[in-house]
């Protein structure tokens, strides 16, 4: 009992957490910031979804670095898929371009992004 009450507190705590280290590259979001923002208003699924992906775009990535061949990155994808299409149906399409996640360019659309070659795949 006692350390499933720990375990759900160090989640707890780690979704709170703020970044202790950034590297110069920047993080995901730093790539491309939508003109104008819309108020969105999600589920309790989807609040926690987000805060998993701030977790990872802000303590992960800057230390991991970024990966992503696609744009949006990845998590943006997700979080805009969820924002747009509801929590069940943008988890799924976050997952499946998860699973597509390679270097291999002649599947996808590419699009030239301020001088190099991006896979392109909007929400």
């Amino acid at each position: 009992m006692l350390s499933k009450c720990f375990l759900f507190l160090l989640l707890f705590i780690s979704l709170e957490a703020m970044p202790g280290y950034n590297l110069p590259w920047g993080k995901d979001t730093d790539l491309h910031l939508p003109a104008q923002q819309e108020e969105v208003h999600l589920s309790l699924l989807g609040k926690a979804m987000g805060k998993i992906i701030w977790f990872h775009q802000n303590v992960i990535s800057p230390v991991d670095g970024p990966r992503s061949h696609f744009r949006p990155s990845s998590s943006n994808y997700m979080m805009q898929a969820i924002q747009k299409h509801g929590f069940f149906k943008g988890y799924a399409m976050g997952c499946d371009r998860l699973l597509r996640e390679n270097s291999e360019t002649w599947v996808y659309r590419t699009a030239l992004i301020d001088g190099k070659i991006w896979k392109v795949d909007p929400p």
